[in-house]
């Protein structure tokens, strides 16, 4: 059984600063997200992480994850996995929530009201469930480098929460997390930590 799970979110994008929704896009990291990357891989080597030896490293295949996991250092440990590709907006694609609440009319939220044309909050719930099923599997430890709304939902199921908790998990870029055990009850260790942003460009 893991002792802990780290979850990486991935370096600021264009899209991800203007807030647009981000699912399949393979939008690319801002050079801004590429030195977040970077000062998130020299917190990762000191303590308490140390490199994390013995780490199982998976990453979602989109090019602004799979490159945060290449600069913070874990690129030759990690295995690309289709399960932490983001949530697939869909008809909200790229789109702003300003913006998809113009189109659809009320004050759409969405982890309240889903998505139309994408993946259902059922499925991401569902796919979240495999990571979580594997990750406890992990020996020592494993690392995932994904995107904010599925490892919101990874932390959510995590916790044996409704994926819908997800909405009280605020994820910044590049942000640093843990998933662990309390009591013998899976607990959040560690929740959008990102210190090692205060000096990175």
């Amino acid at each position: 059984m893991a002792s802990r799970i780290v979850l990486v979110r991935h370096g600021r994008t264009a899209w991800s600063v203007a807030g647009r929704h981000t699912g399949h896009t393979d939008v690319p990291l801002l050079d801004e997200g590429r030195a977040q990357a970077k000062a998130l891989g020299a917190r990762l080597q000191q303590a308490p992480w140390r490199g994390l030896p013995g780490a199982e490293v998976r990453t979602s295949p989109l090019s602004r994850a799979r490159e945060t996991c290449e600069l913070a250092g874990f690129g030759d440990r990690a295995t690309e996995w289709d399960a932490l590709r983001e949530w697939d907006y869909g008809d909200q694609e790229g789109l702003t929530t300003e913006e998809i609440r113009a189109r659809r009319g009320g004050d759409w939220v969405i982890w309240r009201d889903d998505v139309t044309g994408g993946e259902t909050m059922a499925g991401l719930s569902a796919r979240a469930d495999a990571v979580v099923a594997w990750a406890r599997e992990a020996e020592p430890d494993a690392v995932l480098f994904a995107h904010g709304h599925v490892l919101r939902a990874i932390a959510a199921r995590w916790l044996g929460q409704d994926v819908r908790f997800a909405a009280r998990l605020r994820l910044d870029a590049a942000a640093l997390c843990a998933l662990s055990w309390a009591y013998g009850e899976p607990a959040i260790e560690r929740w959008n930590d990102t210190g090692h942003l205060e000096t990175a460009g």
